[in-house]
């Protein structure tokens, strides 16, 4: 995380910010508080606490990651020269706008769904914001939700392409297995016929992608009858207006809704001298 803030502030601060240096006085000293404008669930809280540490800057109080607030709520207080509080003060409110905005419709689909099916996972997808996805994913967890894989390295998810390209749902999953035994193998599918191939040869998770909502939950009834073990993920098309309708079935439910989707919640800074 401290790269990656790091990072963040080099793009934002570059060789410096200039109208502070120019209107602010060096040794002028302030308090910061963050507000939450709305409702929501708290994320982004320790990214913006580690940002203003790197300017110099103390947080004397804050509030708790994944927990909920209320609009008006003072969330964090930071104490320090006035140009480093200003410094970080746009940064820090994109960090808890958008993870607070993330986890607040994480935790809301799986409020939703759960009352549906108390066992399914809410989860996210790879469509992330290239270079921020570790915070995506963080605000995903905080709202009660489950990341999937962070990429390409840590999991085995054999798709529509790879299908094509290995031969068949038979051959991709035999290449897979044969390859790794210390892995769950999950495969996706666009039809009744692959999910019963891929159920007959191994797959650990089925994904049922783009099936609508009747279909799904009779195929997945299905397959579990044939072999209880199978966990069934339901993807595609899936939005937060139809989300319960795939509760009653799945296992899992992954929707790139929740990080490409999910709107910031509205938080403000006041900053006065002291």
């Amino acid at each position: 995380m401290k790269v990656r803030i790091r990072e963040f502030l080099r793009e934002d601060i570059g060789s410096g910010d200039i109208t502070s240096e120019l209107v602010v006085p060096a040794d002028a000293r302030a308090e910061g508080h963050i507000i939450c404008k709305a409702d929501c669930v708290l994320a982004g809280l320790a990214e913006a606490s580690e940002l203003f540490a790197e300017l110099g800057a103390e947080v004397v109080k804050s509030k708790t990651d994944g927990k909920p607030a209320k609009k008006g709520e003072v969330v964090m207080e930071v104490r320090g020269t006035a140009r480093q509080v200003l410094a970080g003060e746009r940064l820090a409110l994109n960090l808890i706008m958008r993870m607070s905005g993330i986890a607040t419709l994480t935790h809301e689909l799986v409020q939703r769904s759960r009352e549906v099916n108390p066992k399914v996972r809410i989860a996210a997808t790879r469509k992330t914001t290239p270079g921020f996805r570790e915070f995506e994913k963080r605000a995903v967890l905080l709202g009660g939700g489950d990341p999937h894989r962070y990429g390409l390295y840590d999991a085995i998810l054999i798709k529509d392409n790879h299908i094509r390209i290995a031969g068949g749902v038979v051959e991709a999953l035999k290449r897979a297995r044969k390859g790794s035994f210390t892995k769950k193998i999950e495969i996706e599918v666009e039809s009744r016929e692959d999910a019963l191939l891929a159920l007959d040869n191994g797959a650990d998770i089925i994904m049922l992608d783009n099936f609508r909502p009747a279909e799904f939950t009779k195929l997945s009834g299905e397959l579990r009858k044939k072999r209880p073990d199978v966990l069934i993920e339901a993807s595609g098309g899936i939005t937060p207006d139809n989300v319960v309708e795939y509760a009653k079935g799945a296992d899992i439910i992954s929707l790139g809704w929740l990080t490409h989707s999910a709107r910031s919640i509205d938080f403000s800074m006041d900053v006065e001298r002291v």
